[in-house]
Parts: structure tokens; C-alpha cells; sequence
């Protein structure tokens, strides 16, 4: 593992509980926020791991976030529109703390992180966003498990959040449960 880093999660469900749950078995110092709000002033990264209507509420509930590295595991479900004159909740969540942004960990089923670690092949995290966020975000995939796959810049957060409901409905199309994806060369079959 990497050096242990401060985490404040903001959300304690089966994404951000189970994560920081992960987090803090790798060592990490994982303080969890619930819907009481707190402060993240301590912390070197946030997670936001909320439903998305709760985010602006969520966002206003803790203080201390202005400029730290955001990793946003939102997911926009049932056609929802992110908040008003933004292109995705990312876009909006960066516009409100002012610091390096990430939108990952939402792509896969927050019920199978705990068996990440145990597979013969890192699944992946794919995640797009900010540079400054590109450190945390494969630092954190890694000490679950996983392996980050960057996506390209934040301004294809609102292309993550689209395909979320699309995942879930091949997956259950596929009738095979929970799953976790993987890029793959085809030589690595």
C-alpha cells in the first residue's frame, strides 16, 4: 500500500460505507459523514456517495471541502437531470468545492467490492476527471483491488453518469447477477 491518506466519506451505504470499510482495513484514516452533515477539513480525499437528488443538500451539510480532492461515486438513475446549469452532477460538484474532481467507484456494484481484491484479474474502475485527482483515484482502487482506467477529462462525467442506468440494465438483461467489467487486450483472453 501506498501512504495512508485522510478520507472523509460523505454517505454511509453500501458504496461509501463499504468503501470505508475497504479504506480503513488498508490502513487509511476514514472518517464517515452521515445525512447530519460534518466537517471534511481534515481529510486529504472526499468521497460522495449519496443518491443524486441528495447532493446539493449533502454538499451544503459539511464544511472544510473548498479545494480537496473530490471522488464523486454519484450515480444519475431514472433519467433524472443533474442539478440546474450543469452538464453532470461532477460538473456541479466541482463547481461547489473548487478542487481537483473524479467520478468514480459508481460504474461497478458497490455489494462486490469486498471481492475485488480476491479476483484472479483486477476488475476496473473506470474514471474520468481531473488530473489532480489522478493519484487518489488509483491509489484507492488499488488498495481495494482494483485497477483505475482513466476516461479522459471531467467533461465526460455526464457520459459516466448516462451509462450507469445502461450497466444495470445489461446486467440484469444478462440474468448472471452482479458483476464487475474489465477492459482486456484480446491476447489476454
Amino acid at each position: 500500500m501506498s501512504a495512508a491518506r485522510k478520507i472523509t466519506t460523505i454517505g454511509r451505504g453500501t458504496i461509501g460505507g463499504t468503501l470505508a470499510r475497504l479504506w480503513t482495513s488498508a490502513g487509511h484514516e476514514v472518517v464517515q459523514l452521515g445525512r447530519a452533515g460534518g466537517d471534511a477539513g481534515d481529510a486529504d480525499i472526499v468521497l460522495l456517495a449519496v443518491p443524486h437528488a441528495a447532493v446539493p443538500a449533502a454538499l451544503a451539510g459539511v464544511t472544510g471541502l473548498e479545494g480537496k480532492v473530490i471522488i464523486d461515486a454519484t450515480n444519475r438513475l431514472d433519467d433524472v437531470d443533474p442539478p440546474d446549469g450543469f452538464p453532470s452532477v461532477a460538473a456541479f460538484v466541482k463547481a461547489t468545492t473548487g478542487g481537483p474532481t473524479a467520478k468514480a467507484f459508481n460504474l461497478n456494484f458497490g455489494a462486490l467490492f469486498d471481492q475485488a481484491s480476491a479476483a484472479s484479474i483486477p476488475p476496473h474502475n473506470l474514471w474520468v476527471g481531473d488530473e489532480g485527482a489522478r493519484a487518489a483515484v488509483e491509489q484507492l482502487s488499488r488498495d481495494i483491488g482494483m485497477k483505475a482506467i482513466h476516461g479522459g477529462p471531467l467533461e465526460r462525467a455526464a457520459a459516466q453518469e448516462a451509462f450507469a442506468p445502461m450497466f444495470i440494465a445489461a446486467v440484469k438483461d444478462a440474468g448472471e447477477g452482479l458483476l464487475f467489467y474489465r477492459f482486456f487486450a484480446p491476447e489476454a483472453r
